[in-house]
C-alpha cells in the first residue's frame, strides 16, 4: 500500500512489545520524528529505564505523564457508582484508554504532529477506544494503526524483529502472554490461555503479579472496613484516602487474600469470543461494598433501573464511548441516585471469597420493625388481603373470562380446570 509521509508521529507507547518495535518499524516507512509518549496509570515498575529504551530505539523524546490521581477520581469511581461491569468483567482496560488517549492528543496538538500511532491489534477493542476518544479531541487528526496491515503479523514475528534490531525486551516466545496493568487491574491474555479447555496457571509462580490464588491465601479471614460518601470511597479501615491511596490500600488486602480473579471468556466489540483471566482485587472489594450499601440506602424502582443502566454503562464503557453524551447522561443519573449512598460496610475476605459482615447508613431504608418476625405495632398484616386482592385482580379476571369462553364455545382452556 501506499504511505503516506509524515514529518512527526506520536506513538502510544508503553514499552511493551508492540510499540517497541513501532519506533524503529515508523521510522523506516514514514521518515518521520517519533515522540513517544507514556501514561502512567499504575503500572509501577514497567515505566523503569522507559526514556533510555526508548531514545534507544529511535524516538526523539518521550513523556511520561503521571495520570494515576486523575484516573483514579474522573474514571474509576464514576464507574464504581455506576457499578457498571461487562459480563463479570470490572473494566480495568476499557476505563484507562479514554484518559490515555486524551492526554496524547494533547501532546500531538503541542508538538504540532501529523498523526498518532498506536500498537493495538486489528482483533481487539483497544483500536476501538483509543480511535473512538481521537476523533472526539481531535476529529481531522490521522491514525496509524501498524497492527491492520503491517507484515508484523503476530508476536512470533515482532520478537524476531525486535531481536535483529536489538530492541530489548523483558518477554520471550515462552513467556509472551499479553499483559495489560495498571492502578485497578492486570489482564493476561494469550499462549495457553486461548484455549479455553486449559486450566488457567493461577498456581503456577510469577503468572499472577497483584496477589496469591485463593489455595494460596491465608487460612485466616482478613475484615476491612469502607466508607462511602454520596457512592465515593473515602476511607477503609477508619483511614481516610484519596480515591488513588484507596485502591492501592485494597489491593494489597484483596490480593494477599485471592480476591478479584476472574477467568472468562468474553465477546469482544468486533464480534469474536476471548478468554481473559483477570486480577481486580481492590476494585472488587469496591463493587462489592458499594452494592452492599445501596442494597439498604436505595428504594426497591431506582435499585431496579440502576441496575439496567448500570449494565449499559459498562457496555459504553467496553466499547470505548466514554465521551459519548449518553454515558454522561448515564453518570448524571448515576450522581443523582447516590444522594443516600453514604455509610460504611465491613467485609470478611476469606480465600477469594467475600462475605457480608455488616452495613449501616444514616439513610437506611431497612426497618427491623417492618420485617421482623416478632409482633410489632408498625405493620398491619391483614392489610395484605387487599393489596393481593387488587394485585391479583388481572389474574382473577382472566381466568373468569376463559372459563366462560370455555363454557359458551365448549373448547379447552389449558389454564381453566
Amino acid at each position: 500500500m501506499a504511505e503516506k509521509k509524515y514529518n512527526k508521529i506520536v506513538l502510544a507507547y508503553s514499552g511493551g512489545l508492540d510499540t517497541s518495535v513501532l519506533i524503529p518499524w515508523l521510522k523506516e516507512h514514514y521518515g518521520a520524528e517519533i515522540i513517544a509518549v507514556s501514561a502512567d496509570v499504575g503500572q509501577g515498575a514497567e515505566l523503569d529505564g522507559l526514556e533510555e529504551k526508548a531514545k534507544k530505539t529511535g524516538a526523539s523524546k518521550l513523556y511520561i505523564l503521571d495520570l494515576k490521581k486523575e484516573f483514579a477520581e474522573e474514571y474509576i469511581v464514576p464507574t464504581i457508582k455506576a457499578g457498571g461491569e461487562y459480563e463479570k468483567y470490572l473494566l480495568g482496560t476499557s476505563f484507562a484508554r479514554p484518559i490515555i488517549a486524551k492526554r496524547i492528543v494533547e501532546i500531538a496538538k503541542k508538538e504540532g504532529a501529523d498523526a498518532i500511532a498506536h500498537g493495538c491489534t486489528g482483533k481487539g477493542n483497544d483500536q476501538v477506544r483509543f480511535e473512538l476518544a481521537i476523533k472526539h479531541f481531535a476529529p481531522a487528526m490521522d491514525v496509524i494503526a501498524p497492527w491492520r496491515f503491517w507484515e508484523l503479523d503476530s508476536r512470533e514475528k515482532e520478537i524476531e524483529y525486535a531481536e535483529a534490531h536489538n530492541i530489548p525486551l523483558k518477554i520471550s516466545k515462552e513467556t509472551n502472554y499479553s499483559k495489560d496493568k495498571n492502578l485497578w487491574h492486570l489482564s493476561h491474555e494469550g499462549l495457553d490461555l486461548e484455549d479455553p479447555a486449559n486450566e488457567a496457571p493461577i498456581n503456577k509462580e510469577g503468572f499472577l503479579e497483584l496477589g496469591v490464588s485463593p489455595e494460596n491465601a491465608p487460612d485466616k479471614a482478613t475484615y476491612v472496613e469502607i466508607h462511602f460518601e454520596k457512592g465515593v470511597p473515602t476511607a477503609a479501615d477508619g483511614r481516610e484516602m484519596d480515591a488513588l491511596s484507596l485502591v492501592e490500600y485494597l489491593n494489597g488486602i484483596g490480593g494477599a487474600n485471592g480476591i478479584g480473579i476472574l477467568d472468562i471468556v468474553e465477546n469482544r466489540l468486533v464480534g469474536m469470543k476471548s478468554r481473559g483471566v483477570y486480577e481486580t482485587p481492590g476494585g472488587t472489594i469496591l463493587y462489592a461494598a458499594h452494592s452492599k450499601l445501596e442494597e439498604i440506602t436505595l428504594d426497591k424502582e431506582t435499585s431496579h433501573f440502576k441496575a439496567i443502566a448500570a449494565q449499559k454503562f459498562g457496555e459504553l464503557v467496553y466499547n470505548g464511548q466514554w465521551y459519548t453524551p449518553l454515558r454522561k447522561a448515564l453518570s448524571a443519573f448515576v450522581d443523582s441516585t447516590q444522594e443516600t449512598v453514604t455509610g460504611d460496610v465491613k467485609l470478611k475476605l476469606y480465600k477469594g471469597n467475600i462475605i457480608p459482615a455488616s452495613v449501616t447508613s444514616p439513610y437506611s431504608l431497612y426497618s427491623s420493625g417492618m420485617a421482623t418476625f416478632d409482633e410489632d405495632d408498625c405493620y398491619n398484616q391483614a392489610d395484605s388481603a387487599g393489596f393481593i386482592n387488587l394485585y391479583g385482580l388481572p389474574l382473577k379476571v382472566r381466568a373468569l373470562n376463559d372459563a366462560e369462553l370455555a363454557a359458551k364455545t365448549g373448547k379447552h382452556f389449558p389454564d381453566v380446570e
